[in-house]
């Protein structure tokens, strides 16, 4: 799989590993997530959003973080950067110290910021 920006970010002991990546269609951003999901077993949440031109399209995954702290606030990056034709997913491996709603929010837009850098 080829990623345009990968980066790693601990906060509380949580391990968050963000991935950037360019895609045209909804089966490329399948086979990323598959690859990640295989690489990354062990992890607690793989989390995403994606935002397609042509068809438009814009999708954002929590998976099993709490409703709307994980994938809305990567979607609203994207959105507000107006980027078209890519993908952010984040692997957390969770370290035993919960952040609160607030606190994920925070980390899951900090880590899509700072691919973008």
């Amino acid at each position: 799989m080829n990623f345009k920006n990968q980066i790693e970010i601990i906060e509380k002991k949580s391990k968050f590993y963000g991935y950037l990546f360019e895609c045209q269609s909804e089966q490329e951003i399948k086979e990323a997530l598959s690859f990640l999901q295989r690489e990354h077993k062990k992890a607690t949440h793989i989390c995403w959003a994606c935002r397609l031109k042509t068809p438009f399209f814009e999708k954002a995954v929590d998976d099993g973080e709490p409703s709307g702290t994980a994938g809305r606030p990567i979607l609203s990056v994207l959105q507000k950067k107006n980027v078209e034709n890519v993908c952010v997913i984040i692997v957390r491996y969770f370290g035993g110290i919960k952040l609160g709603a607030g606190g994920l929010v925070r980390v899951y837009a900090k880590v899509t910021s700072q691919l973008f850098n």
